[in-house]
């Protein structure tokens, strides 16, 4: 028999991490491959992590509720084939074998400690002394649970500027990358009183904030708005919201229009549809737009695909079918992967004006505000009650500039407003 291990897999594009919401299986179960093992959540998606193996759970390692990075073991499995030279090598991997989530107490030939790229990130993240954390895995081994104990309690044993071994595998771009500290959130030092309620931090807020700190952190934001008269375009849909609905089944909303405005915006500015990729920008061949759809206690961003393909109406369609799958918590992992720009619906809040965080690794986000009627002075010299509307863009300065962004804008906005009944089909 042989010892395998799974890992935490990657559930997104952009996704770093995942937690463990629930165990499907117990050790000792015999499981077949593919057969579902977990429940993770992520920032992004909620999702099941199948057996990639035939056999039978030998140990859980990650308990209901653990944060893992990608690559991290979650649990080890018996499977048919090797031997117990295998099993051993399997039970303490090294770290050019596999990305563990421990590291070894064990020294190499050398003599020289190891540690898994996890633990090696967050130590120096937080200069961390490794030489001083006792480690509380499998003989001796730091797990990264240990550096998040110790990290939240605010009593972190410096290193002083050392920094451990790099594991061989490593290459100097990322040793140089890894080496470089990043912001720490503090141990909360509020006090609290009779009365005061206190609200754990489920996975999927902890995975919420760490991609909006990452984003914060790693992108230059840079910010500019837009106002859009889109009097005629409020007039074409109303005109025939009712007949669409009877005829579809579904609506057709305002943020259908935008969307697509949007999606043939990117088409003669593909600039705006890239990503930042350390020595290198990414302009994405195809238009996936990310929409941002909110739960009670989460937030999601699915993708509409090719949007710059679709209709008005094929997109009013993927809009209504990935909002339900969201409320209905049947949202796939490849409903989230592939977004390209970001289209936020904040004006159905009430909103008239917002700064959005960047969905990392994209290069910008658009805000569509709250539609509200105002009196706009007309090129005549006349004073008319319009629809208004704010178009709020953020954008990674990375990547583009103002010049870039405003053309980008300018054109969302004549595409709005010539949006009417005789120049547009929503078919």
């Amino acid at each position: 028999m042989a010892i395998e291990n799974i890992t935490m897999p990657q559930l997104g594009e952009s996704v770093t991490e995942g937690t463990i919401s629930k165990w499907l299986v117990s050790p000792g179960d015999k499981v077949n491959k593919y057969d579902p093992l977990a429940e993770v959540m992520t920032d992004k998606v909620n999702a099941e992590v199948p057996s990639s193996f035939t056999g039978v759970v030998k140990e859980i390692i990650a308990a209901e509720g653990d944060t893992l990075a990608v690559g991290e073991v979650i649990c080890t499995m018996e499977v048919e084939g090797g031997d117990s030279t295998s099993t051993a090598a399997a039970e303490t991997p090294s770290i050019e074998q596999t990305s563990a989530p421990e590291a070894k107490k064990s020294n190499d030939s050398t003599g020289k400690v190891r540690y898994s790229p996890a633990v090696l990130k967050l130590s120096q993240e937080h200069n961390i002394d490794l030489t001083q954390v006792t480690g509380t895995g499998k003989e001796g081994r730091i797990t990264r649970k240990d550096l998040l104990k110790i990290i939240e309690s605010g009593s972190i044993p410096s290193a002083n500027d050392v920094r451990a071994e790099q594991p061989a595998a490593m290459n100097q771009a990322q040793a140089a990358q890894t080496a470089k500290p990043a912001p720490s959130t503090p141990a909360s030092t509020i006090p609290v009183i009779p009365g005061d309620i206190e609200i754990p931090v489920t996975g999927v807020r902890k995975a919420i904030a760490a991609n909006m700190l990452r984003s914060k952190h790693e992108a230059p934001h840079a910010w500019t708005m837009m106002e859009v008269d889109v009097t005629n375009l409020v007039e074409y849909r109303d005109s025939i919201k009712n007949e669409f609905k009877k005829r579809e089944g579904f609506n057709i909303t305002y943020f259908a229009f935008f969307v697509k405005a949007v999606a043939q915006a990117l088409k003669e500015f593909p600039q705006i549809n890239s990503m930042w990729a350390g020595d290198k920008i990414i302009q994405k061949k195809d238009i996936n737009i990310s929409i941002a759809v909110a739960t009670d206690d989460a937030l999601f961003v699915p993708v509409i695909k090719n949007a710059d393909d679709k209709s008005i109406k094929g997109i009013a369609r993927e809009i209504f079918d990935l909002a339900n799958k969201v409320r209905t918590g049947t949202l796939k992992s490849d409903d989230m992967q592939g977004g390209t720009f970001t289209v936020n619906n904040t004006g159905s809040f009430g909103s008239v004006q917002s700064m959005g965080i960047i969905n990392y690794p994209q290069a910008a986000i658009l805000q569509v505000e709250s539609i509200i009627k105002r009196p706009v002075v007309m090129n005549n010299g006349m004073i008319a009650v319009r629809d208004m509307v704010n178009l709020c863009m953020s954008l990674d300065h990375r990547v583009l500039d103002g010049l870039i962004c405003g053309r980008f804008l300018q054109r969302v906005k004549a595409i709005l407003e010539n949006t009417t009944k005789e120049n547009t089909s929503v078919y």
